[in-house]
């Protein structure tokens, strides 16, 4: 599968916002098989697991320690928090012996859903460690393996109108989070309308956010949020939320922080994430066109970078290509400041409906070239020069 990061950055003007980042979650095979192993065993805990989701004391009693029991009970608060429905686990398979004479480790599938946002459920296969012969459970998780954050420790949950947002303790800024995330919403209604909502997910840090995405360590380390597929899928449909940064996140000034939020909840209502074949400068200018539309803040602040950049070497020769959201490239900042503008020059040539429809037709699959005559009139040639006549405007430069 060909992955997609999207990423926003807007870093000169302080505005750092974040990442579309669909990622296949592949289950590590199995290794051989152990003869402490009793899969009987561990499916009926398993099954009592499911059975009594909703009850933090009876999974307290399947740990196998205290550290354990506390997990489980807090894997229950948070399915209850989080109103999840479709909540399923269902034992597979062992993967190994770990501690223990006769303990081992294995993998649950799970499926669950936020009810009321997700339109279908989310699946994930999940490393647990089993001990007393598959009585009791040790552990949720591995090392390097993608684990859902609903089970991975206590969770505050905050709902407001369209959102709701579920923050890893200590969740000292889940106030601000949720109050961000409604205003993200409601900033979304005037040109997308829809009674969409979106579920934001806040890790302990930023190594948390890596491993409830299931990424390589360090991936986003920079980024002050994510919108994902909750468990990678490509699937029509398939859940997607925002994953904040807080490393990030929570240094980020009252402006920045929601324009990150506003960003990401467009990404999100729209189903960004799931698509394939838009070009970048579409999806993640579209975004930034939201989120700075109220936005109070001189261009010459906003698109800081490109300005910049084009005082320097002059205009570009052509729209920003999908290589260029390279998070690793150089000057990423006025790579989207630049598809913002690409975003900006269409409303002033044929206004938000025309940008609206582009965007809205070019998700659903059509090509950009014939949306764009239908929706602005204009050909891809005619757009670069308008979008390049800008950009020598802005820095006072000959195009």
């Amino acid at each position: 599968m060909t992955r997609r990061v999207l990423l926003t950055a807007l870093l000169t003007a302080g505005l750092l916002t974040g990442a579309c980042s669909p990622d296949e979650y592949v289950a590590p095979p199995p290794t051989q098989r152990t003869e402490v192993a009793d899969p009987a065993v561990a499916a009926e805990t398993v099954a009592a697991l499911q059975d009594d989701i909703d009850d933090p004391g009876a999974l307290a009693r399947l740990g196998a320690d205290d550290d354990a029991a506390q997990l489980l009970a807090a894997v229950s608060r948070n399915a209850t928090g989080l109103r999840l429905s479709d909540v399923t686990l269902r034992y597979i398979t062992e993967t190994g012996r770990t501690s223990g004479a006769d303990a081992w480790d294995g993998l649950v599938a799970v499926t669950w859903r936020v009810e009321g946002f997700d339109e279908a459920s989310a699946r994930a296969e999940v490393p647990v460690s089993f001990a007393d012969g598959g009585s009791r459970i040790a552990g949720i998780g591995a090392d390097g393996a993608r684990l859902p954050l609903w089970l991975t420790g206590p969770l505050v949950v905050r709902r407001v109108p369209g959102a709701v947002v579920a923050a890893a303790e200590p969740a000292g800024e889940i106030d601000r989070y949720a109050r961000l995330a409604r205003r993200a919403v409601a900033a979304t209604r005037p040109l997308l309308g829809g009674r969409a909502g979106v579920v934001v997910e806040v890790p302990a840090d930023a190594a948390a956010v890596d491993r409830t995405l299931g990424v390589q360590p360090g991936q986003y380390s920079a980024i002050a949020a994510v919108t994902a597929p909750v468990d990678g899928s490509q699937a029509p449909g398939s859940p997607v939320h925002v994953f904040v940064n807080r490393t990030v996140f929570d240094a980020l000034d009252p402006t920045a922080a929601q324009v990150v939020m506003t960003h990401e909840a467009v990404h999100a209502v729209t189903g960004a994430a799931l698509v394939q074949g838009a070009p970048l400068w579409l999806v993640e200018g579209f975004a930034d066109y939201v989120a700075l539309r109220d936005v109070d803040l001189p261009v010459s602040r906003t698109a800081a970078q490109v300005i910049k950049q084009v005082k320097r070497g002059g205009v570009p020769a052509a729209l920003p290509a999908d290589t260029d959201f390279d998070p690793t490239a150089t000057h990423l900042g006025a790579v989207y400041e630049a598809a913002w503008q690409v975003c900006v020059v269409i409303v002033e040539h044929g206004g938000e409906g025309a940008l609206v429809a582009l965007y809205r037709r070019v998700l659903g699959g059509a090509d950009v070239a014939t949306a764009l005559r239908a929706e602005a009139g204009w050909t891809e040639a005619e757009l670069t020069a308008a979008w390049q006549a800008r950009l020598a405007l802005l820095a006072g430069v000959q195009k």
